[in-house]
């Protein structure tokens, strides 16, 4: 199963050739990743990945969330347009301490024709704040993420 994040672009977003620059995709799906994972004291509880966002992201954490490697391929160029883009998120692996959240970024749902753009991988290390060493992911965290993880996202070229 996967996530569907609805991600606004920004007019800041796009390049000198009218679309978005390669390395504000990280931000978007940076956006995406934190609505669909991440917890912070103004989460409501009817959110996008409401039932999946377990990480706290308040002041003062016990975990630190480290991104050790991201791969991203582009498809096809994302022109500016007013509805947020449909970024679907979902687990491609989950060991014990690191998980790996992949992306498909397509153009705003319900327009036609349906284009992927993106294709994305990011690996995230869960941190102990205190100790800055690794954590093992609790019963809690693996619960919420487990009926998200599928195959992982598989890249033309490596």
């Amino acid at each position: 199963m996967r996530l569907h994040v609805p991600t606004p672009l920004r007019w800041g977003d796009l390049d000198a050739y009218g679309h978005v620059n390669n390395a504000r995709m990280l931000s978007l799906l940076e956006e995406a990743r934190i609505q669909a994972f991440w917890v912070s004291d103004d989460t409501p509880e009817h959110a996008v990945g409401a039932s999946t966002a377990v990480i706290d992201a308040s002041a003062g954490t016990s975990t630190l969330t480290l991104i050790a490697r991201q791969e991203v391929e582009y498809l096809a160029p994302i022109p500016y347009g007013r509805l947020p883009l449909d970024i679907e998120l979902w687990i491609g692996r989950m060991g014990g301490a690191s998980l790996d959240v992949c992306y498909e970024v397509y153009s705003p749902a319900g327009v036609e024709p349906r284009t992927l753009y993106t294709r994305a991988a990011t690996t995230i290390v869960l941190v102990d704040a205190a100790t800055n060493t690794p954590r093992r992911m609790t019963d809690r965290e693996r619960a919420a993420w487990e009926p998200y993880v599928e195959a992982p996202a598989e890249f033309r070229r490596r």
